[in-house]
């Protein structure tokens, strides 16, 4: 079923509308909170962190990272009502965005949310023609296919309401987390020896260039719970 979400009927929502959408809905959650995340490189350019990494300022990007672990700890109570549950989706070599989130993700796995890893071969066999899409599940009550544009820019959403596609969903979505590897071993492993990432900048004329990343001066496992 996943890999007919976009052959599936929904309700096509803006990015503002998405989250108009989304709130009311979150908090009737009666069950899990599934999050798919596929696409390898996003734009995130309402987190300081992200930029900072763009900029190729890596030290400081892990630092605003880091400082951020009180907010996630100030949710872990919240977290509780209902358990958060996301597969990631890589691919070899990370992408400097999935580096830069997998430091995010240390935070977040070690408060308010269950992540597991799956390489993309894993999924190699479902994805006929195109890739998995990228999901949100809040319990039964609805499920959005995320959608960005091609450089990666949240673009909106599609809300699917048909209860046996969110069934089959869930079934299919517990199935992937239960083969997908721990998050903590996948980061301590692949992502923390890793030098700084060298992001790529698209210029105004449309031109690319690699801006290097500094490195972090002893060499490091980023933010850590």
């Amino acid at each position: 079923m996943l890999e007919r979400i976009r052959e599936i009927p929904g309700v096509l929502l803006s990015a503002d509308e998405y989250l108009d959408d989304f709130w009311p809905n979150f908090h009737r959650i009666d069950d899990v909170l599934w999050k798919l995340e596929r696409i390898q490189s996003f734009q995130e350019a309402g987190e300081p962190s992200w930029v900072a990494m763009m900029e190729g300022d890596w030290e400081r990007s892990l630092k605003l990272i880091d400082d951020g672990r009180g907010v996630w700890h100030e949710h872990e109570r919240a977290a509780k009502r209902f358990p958060r549950r996301r597969i990631r989706i890589v691919e070899q070599p990370v992408t400097p965005y999935l580096q830069w989130e997998m430091h995010v993700l240390a935070l977040r796995a070690a408060s308010v949310e269950q992540v597991r890893v799956l390489d993309a071969g894993e999924v190699a066999e479902i994805e006929v023609g195109r890739r998995l899409p990228e999901l949100v599940v809040l319990g039964t009550v609805a499920m959005y296919e995320v959608t960005y544009d091609d450089s990666g820019t949240h673009s909106g959403a599609r809300r699917i309401d048909d209860r046996e596609v969110i069934a089959a969903c869930r079934g299919e979505l517990d199935k992937l987390y239960a083969g997908g590897e721990e998050f903590r071993a996948y980061y301590e492993r692949e992502i923390v020896p890793l030098p700084a990432p060298r992001a790529t900048v698209r210029g105004r004329d449309g031109s690319l260039t690699r801006r290097p990343g500094r490195s972090v001066p002893a060499p490091g496992r980023g933010p850590t719970a």
